[in-house]
């Protein structure tokens, strides 16, 4: 049995109360943290200076999402902020092997993420070179969004083919990600869960981030 790992995304958190905000999901595996330029997607966002402070008052490990262009030149400042594990969009990197090893290289976990339409295939052949692989399960840009059920065969096929790999690589899931869907995902072979409004909404955030755990490892 595969274990399932909720990151609740500050996405959907207050942003004047940040430190508060992160209390009150204790109970998660990690804080995934949304990064955007406005130009790789379509919204604004925080940068360095915020993921360097979370950093530094975070209980659980950070875990950075970039959703930015020119991958290839910022990620490995984020990894050198001692992060948990940085991903990039392989929509957005140059040369994602070169890159995936700069951020190992910096020690940070490297992840690499694909957008809905993007194919798993392509990049089957450097799953080696990463820790764990983010398949978008919305448009990525802003949350709240429904959860697209036609990434549920690509789910299957990157499951497939980590298990080929023979490598303990995490396959995590982001967008849409509630109540409703996380069992289909977890089904699907996704074992990191995003989940950001459906937590932040909740009553109690740390209560939810446990119910979603259960719901994905097949309880009720």
């Amino acid at each position: 049995m595969r274990n399932a790992r909720i990151n609740p995304s500050i996405l959907s958190a207050d942003f004047a109360n940040l430190a508060s905000e992160l209390d009150r999901i204790h109970t998660a595996d990690a804080v995934h943290v949304d990064v955007m330029d406005n130009h790789f997607v379509p919204n604004l966002t925080l940068g360095l200076p915020v993921v360097d402070a979370l950093q530094k008052v975070s209980k659980l490990p950070i875990d950075v999402h970039l959703m930015i262009e020119d991958a290839d030149r910022w990620a490995p400042e984020y990894a050198q902020l001692g992060v948990d594990s940085v991903t990039f969009h392989a929509e957005a990197a140059s040369a994602p092997i070169r890159l995936a090893r700069e951020l190992r290289s910096a020690g940070t976990k490297a992840a690499m993420a694909l957008r809905p339409a993007t194919p798993i295939e392509p990049y089957i052949d450097m799953l080696d070179e990463l820790d764990m692989v983010l398949l978008m399960t919305v448009e990525p840009g802003f949350g709240g969004q429904k959860f697209l059920d036609l990434v549920l065969p690509k789910i299957r096929r990157a499951r497939a083919a980590i298990e080929g790999s023979g490598k303990p690589i995490a396959l995590q899931v982001d967008g849409g990600i509630s109540r409703d869907t996380i069992a289909r995902a977890a089904e699907a072979g996704a074992d990191v869960f995003v989940a950001g409004s459906a937590v932040y909404s909740a009553p109690e955030p740390s209560v939810e981030v446990d119910v979603l755990r259960n719901l994905a490892l097949g309880g009720h």
